[in-house]
């Protein structure tokens, strides 16, 4: 197992009577690519601003490559920063902007030229070195804020929302460029952002946040299919929540749910099944692509009848929000490609989903 780059022991920071962040626990593994997610003031730039020395701790420990880093400045952590507004200077060169660091180390001027053309290499932008940033776009002024960031080889690049400010396309290029430089490089990343997309796509695990504290730390795919709390559920993507109660079936565990549902057979992740009155409390949480619209004498596990009430066009995939009884609606996904002229509103259809697909929490 890698060790840990990064280790917060209790770390907190209060200001005033004001938690900004709760003491928590916390490891970046060597190379871990680790996203922090959350909505604004759930305490991710906080928590990112502890590890880079610009806050300070007000309660525990933390620990960079081995080192008690603490009650160190910004500039004795080894460590690199990635800012959503590039940073860079706009009177030098593309070249000068990555040199800057090297010859604030005072770096013998013919390395300081090897490494800038490296960087630039890396990043694939070799042909900008002598051009100022105003005259690169976007996503090339952020490819040369991370050259700028990597060219001293720091031991942690911490990343502050940096692709914020970039529109959707070449936001989702530069997920892909930051990607492939972790996985060419090797290097830890601590990353914020509030795109619950960006997290999915770019992290080895993410670690959701809430009112100062972590909801949940997990890879992206226990993340999104295996969420502990209804929280994370309905952050992270999109859901369909039930409400529902526990009963026995033959001595089973079975569920009532909203909707007039009846299902067994379902994982009790969150709830144990055993010692559970009947009609204790919980709720169920399906994601859309595990509902289907079942062809006729097609069968699942779990069945639904209701009414297709809107039909939402989004690219590639087609939304269905079905009604059911009791008011309930539930969301349904499938390809565009697939969809039948038949499914528009007002159309009778049965969902299905298996078991398997059903999270289950208090």
């Amino acid at each position: 197992m890698a060790r840990a780059m990064v280790r917060l022991q209790g770390a907190g920071r209060r200001y005033g009577a004001v938690t900004a962040l709760a003491d928590i626990d916390l490891e970046v593994q060597q190379g871990e690519f680790l996203t922090l997610l959350g909505p604004s003031g759930s305490g991710k730039t906080t928590l990112l601003n502890l590890i880079s020395g610009t806050v300070a701790a007000t309660s525990g420990r933390i620990w960079i490559d081995g080192r008690d880093v603490t009650d160190l400045p910004s500039s004795q952590r080894g460590l690199g920063m990635v800012f959503q507004n590039y940073a860079l200077f706009p009177h030098m060169t593309v070249a000068e902007n990555i040199a800057f660091p090297l010859r604030v180390r005072r770096l013998p001027e013919a390395e300081i030229r090897r490494k800038v053309t490296e960087a630039l290499e890396l990043i694939r932008l070799p042909e900008v070195a002598a051009r100022k940033p105003k005259a690169l776009s976007g996503g090339q002024q952020q490819r040369i804020a991370i050259a700028r960031c990597l060219v001293y080889s720091p031991s942690l690049v911490l990343m502050d929302e940096p692709l914020g400010a970039l529109d959707k396309k070449l936001r989702e290029q530069m997920q892909l460029e930051i990607k492939r430089l972790h996985t060419l490089l090797g290097m830890t990343i601590l990353y914020v952002t509030h795109d619950q997309e960006e997290a999915l796509v770019m992290s080895d695990r993410i670690c959701l946040m809430r009112n100062g504290q972590i909801e949940q730390l997990d890879t992206a795919n226990d993340l999104y299919f295996r969420p502990k709390t209804v929280f994370a559920a309905d952050f992270l993507g999109e859901s369909n929540l039930l409400d529902g109660e526990i009963f026995r079936r033959d001595g089973v565990p079975a569920m009532r749910a909203s909707g007039g549902l009846t299902m067994s057979g379902l994982s009790m992740t969150g709830l144990s099944q055993h010692g559970r009155p009947d009609g204790t409390r919980c709720k169920l949480i399906i994601r859309p692509e595990n509902v289907r619209v079942l062809a006729d004498g097609e069968t699942a596990d779990c069945i639904a009848q209701g009414v297709i009430e809107d039909v939402i066009f989004v690219g590639g995939v087609t939304n269905f929000r079905v009604r059911l009884p009791d008011d309930v609606v539930l969301t349904t996904k499938r390809l565009t490609a697939e969809t039948q002229l038949a499914l528009a509103p007002g159309v009778a259809v049965r969902l299905g989903w298996q078991a398997r697909d059903v999270v289950v929490l208090d």
